[in-house]
C-alpha cells in the first residue's frame, strides 16, 4: 500500500475502527457478525437465512453485497478515517443457499491521498460467491 494518509503504516486506525462497529447498526440487522480488522485489511461473516432467499432459492444479491460492502468499509476505515463508499463493482459467480455461511475477506489494495481502493472476496467454503471491489474516499473530520 502507498501514501498511508500521515499514520504510522503498522499500526491499525484502532479507535476509529472501534466506534464504527459500535455505532453501525446496520450490521446487527443484516446478521452479520465475526468481524475481523487488521491493517488494510478485515474478515466478516454471514449466515445464509431463509428470509434471504429470493424466487429461485438462492440468497438475494442485496445481502451479498452488503456483507462485501461491510468488510470494505472495515478494511478501509482501517487505514484512513470515515471512507465512504463513492464506486463499487460486484461480480456473482456462485449462488448460495440458506444455511451456508459466508466470508467475505477484504484488502486494501491502493491507498493514496484521500483514496483507497479494497478488493474483496465472498466465499463459502472452497466456492467463490461473488468478487467486489470498492473505491472509497476520506470524508474527513464530521462537521459539529
Amino acid at each position: 500500500m502507498s501514501g498511508m494518509a500521515e499514520r504510522d503504516s503498522d499500526q491499525v486506525n484502532d479507535s476509529f475502527v472501534t466506534e464504527m462497529l459500535e455505532a453501525d447498526q446496520s450490521r446487527e440487522r443484516l446478521g452479520i457478525w465475526g468481524t475481523e480488522v487488521g491493517q488494510g485489511q478485515a474478515t466478516a461473516h454471514l449466515t445464509v437465512e431463509s428470509d434471504m432467499i429470493n424466487g429461485i432459492e438462492v440468497i438475494h444479491g442485496g445481502f451479498v453485497f452488503s456483507l462485501a460492502d461491510y468488510a470494505f468499509a472495515c478494511a478501509a476505515n482501517s487505514v484512513l478515517s470515515r471512507v465512504a463508499t463513492v464506486d463499487a463493482q460486484i461480480s456473482f459467480l456462485s449462488p448460495a443457499r440458506a444455511g451456508e455461511i459466508l466470508v467475505a475477506e477484504a484488502v486494501v489494495s491502493f491507498s493514496g491521498g484521500r483514496r483507497i481502493i479494497v478488493d474483496v472476496t465472498v466465499r463459502s467454503g472452497e466456492r467463490t460467491i461473488a468478487l467486489f471491489r470498492g473505491t472509497g474516499r476520506t470524508t474527513g473530520e464530521p462537521s459539529t
